[in-house]
């Protein structure tokens, strides 16, 4: 009886064992299952710009240095007592303002000196000349001898000499007495004073200060004689507009015209000089100062532009990224072209129409699936900015 009873048990738990194991094993196949497939990569969302085809202007860019078109010493030309500047150092004036005054009443004194001199002799010039008048008839009618007639005609030349002499005293001594005030000759900044307010000047040692134009002012550069033909040519269809950069600016504060070139190319460099006036109303360039200028030579019609924010650099050179047909980044090797501001123009490479990624270039490689935002024209609006 106990015998039966013990087989009975191990019945009963060999089937309780198998039917847990029967439970638990779709827990273990589901997993298994779940964890097989590979899950599909998510699509990178990215701004695209559409190739367009736009005419583009093609520069020459130097580096130059920024010159006054007159620079000049303002000298005393007489000697005396600086008496007053009446312009601090470094001021902006214009033609004809006073900058500085001479004590004047060394030539004043002269002057008023020369003036009555001259009226005195102006009163004796009149008398001679009474004195052949009334001797003219006199001596007609005999009743003045001929050597006395020749006297007063002679009397009368020598007050008409004396008389020229003492207006030129005068025009000398107005002429003195202007100098005394010392003037701007052109409108321009003044330099640091030189003479201060008591010192002696003399027309042998009499810098006062300097004054530099700086509306217009000349930029310098110096093109090699490569790119003179082009800009001969250039020249040839009508003045060349130059942009004058200054150093940190990545757009142009400054805009003239190419208003000189020299005639020999130095030899020890290959280059020549050349010239170009440009317009600075608020005095903000410097004669001296270094800046870059650019020249607009000829334009590049039907140029495929893309932004260069777009481009990207490896070992194999410039590439961009355009979106697929399905979906996915492909890479283009590029050739490039003239810029134009944030665009550059694409030679080789891509074609009219294509979207390229402008932006989250980082986040993808080829092949990578991408989600294109709304296509810009590359000739209409600013590239996206690049993560």
């Amino acid at each position: 009886m106990n015998k039966w009873k013990l087989y009975a048990g191990v019945a009963v738990g060999a089937v309780v064992l198998v039917g847990a194991v029967l439970a638990i094993r779709p827990l273990f196949s589901e997993s298994a299952g779940a964890a097989t497939p590979n899950p599909a990569m998510m699509a990178m969302p990215v701004p695209v710009t559409k190739i367009v085809k736009k005419t583009i202007p093609i520069y020459l860019e130097y580096s130059a240095r920024t010159e006054a078109i007159r620079n000049i010493a303002l000298q005393a030309k007489i000697a005396g007592y600086v008496q007053q500047q009446h312009v601090p150092d470094g001021s902006d004036v214009k033609e004809g303002d006073l900058i500085y005054t001479i004590d004047p009443r060394d030539f004043q004194a002269a002057l008023d000196s020369a003036k009555a001199q001259l009226q005195r002799d102006t009163a004796a010039l009149d008398y001679a000349r009474g004195n052949v008048d009334r001797g003219s008839s006199l001596a007609s009618s005999g009743y003045l001898d001929k050597n006395t007639y020749e006297q007063r005609t002679s009397a009368l030349r020598q007050a008409e000499a004396t008389l020229a002499i003492d207006q030129a005293a005068v025009r000398t001594a107005e002429i003195n007495l202007g100098y005394t005030k010392i003037t701007a000759p052109f409108s321009g900044r003044l330099g640091r004073n030189q003479a201060s307010v008591g010192a002696l000047v003399t027309a042998a040692n009499s810098t006062v200060n300097t004054l530099v134009q700086l509306d217009p002012i000349y930029v310098t550069f110096n093109p090699s004689e490569t790119d003179l033909a082009t800009i001969e040519k250039a020249r040839a269809r009508g003045p060349i507009q130059a942009e004058v950069f200054v150093p940190g600016d990545d757009k142009a504060r400054y805009t003239g015209t190419v208003t000189f070139i020299d005639n020999n190319i130095d030899r020890s460099t290959g280059t020549i000089v050349a010239r170009a006036t440009v317009a600075n109303a608020k005095g903000t360039l410097l004669p001296g100062q270094y800046v870059r200028v650019r020249l607009a030579v000829s334009e590049k019609p039907d140029a495929l532009v893309v932004p260069q924010i777009a481009l990207g650099s490896s070992q194999l050179g410039k590439f961009v990224y355009v979106v697929g047909k399905d979906g996915k980044a492909e890479m283009r090797l590029v050739s490039l072209g003239p810029t134009d501001g944030p665009l550059v123009a694409i030679d080789k490479g891509v074609a009219e129409g294509d979207n390229v990624i402008s932006g989250n270039l980082q986040k993808i490689g080829p092949g990578s699936p991408v989600q294109p935002l709304p296509v810009k024209q590359a000739s209409q609006e600013k590239p996206a900015a690049a993560d």
